[in-house]
């Protein structure tokens, strides 16, 4: 890393809360040294001038809630994520599983539900590829896989088989198991026999996460489900200083053994201290609260609207929610939300009371994630709780599966009530926003255009979904600067350009607030630095 480094020939954009831009940019040790003439000043000083080229540098992006190893797993099994027919993804199952005969289960990540009729996709369909060996794909949205045959018969899934406290198991007229499994506990059916990446692959995965989230401008991430084995696999990439991106662990609370999980979470923490790593925390708990509206087992307050099957699926009660959320905050943890669902964001919010009522007071910055549906009576209270709400602005698009799933089991009315970004923002809740790649891109700037358009990519439709919820782009971009590095308790010195920041900065070709709206997932992403270290 050169002693001092000297940004120029662009502007500097040092934050989106309506400041000037400066002409030039010096920093120092990883740390912002001069803005503006000063920085100029210091040119022939310089041990390297970044010639801007007519491009922007301003904050680095932040992530605030992805599953970085989940994502890069995908690029060590069949290539399946952007196929668009059925036929085309067996056919990759079969050329994969013929290159790779060592290989006992196939898993893989991650298909597209919409190319099954609701979502529910056949063993047998599978079996014609590979009818020897366990198969085991993953949908996009990681509550739901497919598999084949062989992998019912070795997690001894049959038609007697009940369904999970937690999931379903789809199945056929006449009782068996179609292939299709719905959350936690029926998805973990066979991805608990199917076992964990071994350490080498999941090694791999973190430098590949590394490297397509500093292609993305991305310095800073919330890991938002990590299980044992991924935390051990960040562990050891710590402490044998191989970390290339700035990671807040956040290990999933379960129902089951959340009492037990307290010494467990608390000991990854020490353990993580204990590398002397900055680039790496675990000072956050997760907690599902319910599922996704595509397999109805996202919690509502009114019933679905395509079936009898009721309001949808929550993971917790709420008592239990509301006793282990308090215990995790007593223990200084941060609590992060997964709700999908008004009713699942209620009783997230009303956990957060609980907290707030019974533990000291301190500043919690409680993250609910997602927030797909919000009742109206809920809006006010992320405020007055001091709750942040962590969206993904790419989902906010009517996408095939927004047309094809979400739509029919949510009915019109409710469906235009998604994602209510603009009235949580004018209701002054704090936004910070994540990709929860590889559920959707990584990339901000794909998440930053719909955002400010609710178009899909395609520009449809033409006037915006929902229009009434766009963002202006200085919003967006707080929300993916300022946003989550208040998130992650840095904003003293990550999220904004000022002279003793630590030095997370990204090169744009073009200032993504001057570019056409519907342009912006054209700015090239040309540099990325993190404390002063160019990553990409």
């Amino acid at each position: 890393m050169p002693d001092l480094t000297v940004f120029t020939g662009g502007p500097v954009l040092p934050d989106f809360d309506g400041g000037a831009a400066e002409s030039a940019l010096a920093i120092r040790e990883g740390r912002i040294v001069a803005l503006g003439d000063p920085a100029l000043s210091l040119l022939e000083q310089a041990d390297e001038v970044v010639d801007l080229r007519g491009g922007v540098v301003m904050p680095s992006f932040g992530d605030g809630h992805a599953h970085p190893i989940f994502g890069a797993l995908e690029f060590q099994g069949p290539r399946i994520g952007e196929l668009e027919s059925v036929a085309a993804v067996v056919e990759e199952v079969a050329r994969w599983a013929g290159e790779h005969p060592e290989r006992e289960w196939i898993v893989a990540g991650s298909y597209d539900p919409t190319l099954a009729p609701r979502g529910e996709f056949d063993a047998r369909w599978l079996d014609a590829a590979v009818p020897d060996r366990p198969v085991v794909l993953r949908a996009f949205d990681y509550h739901t896989v497919w598999c084949n045959s062989e992998a019912l018969r070795r997690a001894g899934i049959t038609e007697s088989t009940p369904d999970p406290t937690i999931g379903s198991i789809v199945r056929r007229p006449d009782g068996t198991p179609a292939g299709t499994l719905r959350e936690w506990h029926a998805c973990d059916l066979v991805l608990d026999r199917a076992g964990e990446p071994d350490t080498d692959s999941l090694a791999t995965a973190l430098d590949d996460a590394a490297r397509v989230y500093a292609a993305a401008g991305v310095t800073w991430i919330q890991d938002a489900w990590v299980d044992p084995e991924q935390a051990a696999a960040y562990l050891r990439a710590a402490r044998e200083n191989r970390l290339k991106l700035r990671t807040d662990l956040a290990p999933r609370a379960v129902p089951e053994r959340w009492q037990q999980q307290r010494a467990e979470f608390a000991e990854l923490r020490r353990a993580v201290e204990h590398s002397g790593n900055a680039w790496l925390t675990a000072n956050t708990v997760k907690f599902f609260v319910d599922g996704v509206v595509e397999n109805r087992t996202a919690a509502l307050l009114e019933p679905y609207a395509d079936t009898s099957c009721g309001h949808g699926q929550p993971v917790w009660s709420a008592d239990e929610l509301a006793r282990a959320a308090t215990a995790f905050d007593a223990d200084g943890f941060q609590l992060h939300f997964h709700a999908i669902g008004d009713a699942a964001v209620r009783v997230a919010l009303d956990a957060v009371a609980v907290t707030e009522r019974v533990n000291p007071s301190r500043d919690r910055r409680p993250v609910i994630a997602h927030a797909q549906l919000v009742d109206a009576a809920d809006l006010a209270r992320f405020d007055a709780l001091g709750v942040i709400a962590n969206l993904q602005p790419f989902w906010m698009q009517l996408d095939p599966l927004m047309t094809e799933l979400t739509v029919p089991r949510l009915g019109t009315e409710r469906a235009e009530r998604q994602y209510p970004a603009a009235r949580l923002h004018e209701s002054g809740v704090k936004l910070a926003f994540g990709s929860d790649w590889p559920i959707s891109s990584p990339r901000p700037l794909d998440g930053l255009q719909v955002a400010v358009t609710r178009r899909t990519l395609d520009g449809l439709p033409p006037e915006g979904w929902s229009g009434h919820q766009c963002l202006d782009v200085t919003t967006a971009l707080r929300a993916y600067t300022t946003g989550v590095a208040e998130q992650a308790f840095a904003e003293h010195h990550r999220g904004r350009l000022a002279v003793g920041a630590s030095a997370d900065l990204v090169w744009l070709s073009a200032d993504p607030v001057t570019v056409v709206p519907s342009r912006i997932t054209e700015i090239e992403v040309l540099g990325t630095w993190a404390c002063g270290h160019r990553l990409h």
